[in-house]
């Protein structure tokens, strides 16, 4: 998803609004991480997005780290996916609005895949519930996978063969 769909001005008045509203300190660490993560493609974790802060001369801890994702979370502007046993992930939460994931069971790849047809809770009335966004995680093999167990299949098939 290309950084430049999402306005860094949008998402840096979004966070200013929500810090305000809440008597938070408006750092430079918190606006430096934001903007990282519009300018970063797709999905990241935090090790990935601390190393993107320290490319761009910034130098931000861990828990730094962990604790502004949160914020952002909080705020609206961050989702979090965990897909797998993986390593947890996140993205803008405007990218992740466009977009459902496909997740290889076998090698772990993402890929994402945009369904217009899916009804999404926001199109139905839940009792007690107002919906903020929607995730759909389809899981199964990937077409790198599937050329692989055909492979070994064949291979195991050929050695049965030939022992006979």
């Amino acid at each position: 998803m290309s950084a430049g769909m999402y306005s860094v001005d949008k998402m840096r008045e979004i966070l200013t609004c929500y810090l305000e509203k809440k008597g938070l300190r408006k750092t430079v660490e918190r606006y430096t991480i934001l903007e990282c993560i519009c300018h970063m493609q797709g999905h990241f974790d935090v090790e990935t997005l601390r190393k993107h802060v320290a490319e761009n001369h910034f130098r931000v801890s861990q828990a730094a780290v962990y604790n502004t994702i949160e914020l952002l979370m909080d705020a609206g502007l961050v989702v979090r996916h965990q897909f797998s046993s993986q390593v947890v992930q996140y993205e803008l939460k405007s990218a992740a609005l466009t977009h459902h994931h496909a997740i290889c069971c076998y090698c772990g790849s993402i890929r994402e895949v945009k369904i217009d047809r899916v009804k999404i809770a926001a199109d139905y009335k839940i009792a007690r519930f107002t919906p903020e966004y929607h995730s759909l995680y389809i899981y199964g093999m990937c077409s790198k996978c599937k050329f692989r167990e055909k492979f070994q299949m064949k291979k195991t098939i050929n050695e049965q063969q030939k022992q006979k």
